[in-house]
């Protein structure tokens, strides 16, 4: 019904079969921002794997709820990390969004203060004495990454978005030429469905 709806309003939509909805979403903004013509590209969602996306002032997110644009100054007063590190970050501290766990004993804070200061997980030195940053058991911290490099490795590639998924040609695609003469009828279904659900 969604996919219905959209049509019949003419937005741009992606169903994706190979792929996640998130690479679309990333695939999209990155196409958009290499053309000139585009001021400034929204991703309309506070997703943290979508936060990766976000370049400056350029590509931005969207939190409808929070009423928040977050550039890439905001990501990094979130998280702590520049988005560059974001699927590092979640690799470390999981994501249960997206299903995985991230490494036992790391956490939010652990994740961001190591990946500031190394930003990727093959830059973090074995030794936690080579980190020089105040951290609750950082010598446990390390031991469970020496163990688990290859799980950590894995979770960062899931969280990894792709953007190279050829979803559009030209800008001029994604430009709304408005509903079409489907929708008030649609609409009318639609909010007589609500109407009926609402009766006694």
């Amino acid at each position: 019904m969604l996919e219905e709806a959209l049509g019949a309003l003419e937005i741009v939509i992606w169903p994706m079969v190979e792929f996640e909805a998130d690479d679309a979403l990333a695939s999209a903004a990155f196409l958009a921002a290499k053309n000139v013509m585009v001021d400034r590209v929204f991703i309309c969602t506070p997703d943290k794997d979508l936060s990766q996306c976000v370049e400056g002032a350029r590509i931005v997110q969207l939190d409808r709820r929070k009423r928040l644009v977050r550039d890439e100054a905001g990501v990094i007063a979130k998280f702590g990390v520049s988005p560059a590190s974001i699927p590092d970050y979640l690799a470390l501290a999981g994501d249960a969004a997206d299903g995985y766990p991230g490494l036992r004993g790391w956490g939010a804070k652990s994740a961001s203060a190591v990946l500031a200061r190394y930003g990727r997980l093959e830059q973090i030195p074995e030794d936690w004495r080579e980190w020089g940053l105040s951290l609750a058991g950082p010598s446990s911290l390390a031991d469970t990454l020496s163990q688990n490099r290859k799980l950590a490795f894995l979770f960062r590639d899931l969280a990894t978005l792709r953007t190279d998924i050829p979803l559009f040609t030209s800008i001029e695609q994604l430009k709304w030429p408005g509903p079409t003469a489907d929708f008030p009828a649609l609409a009318t279904r639609l909010d007589d469905s609500v109407r009926s659900k609402r009766k006694p």
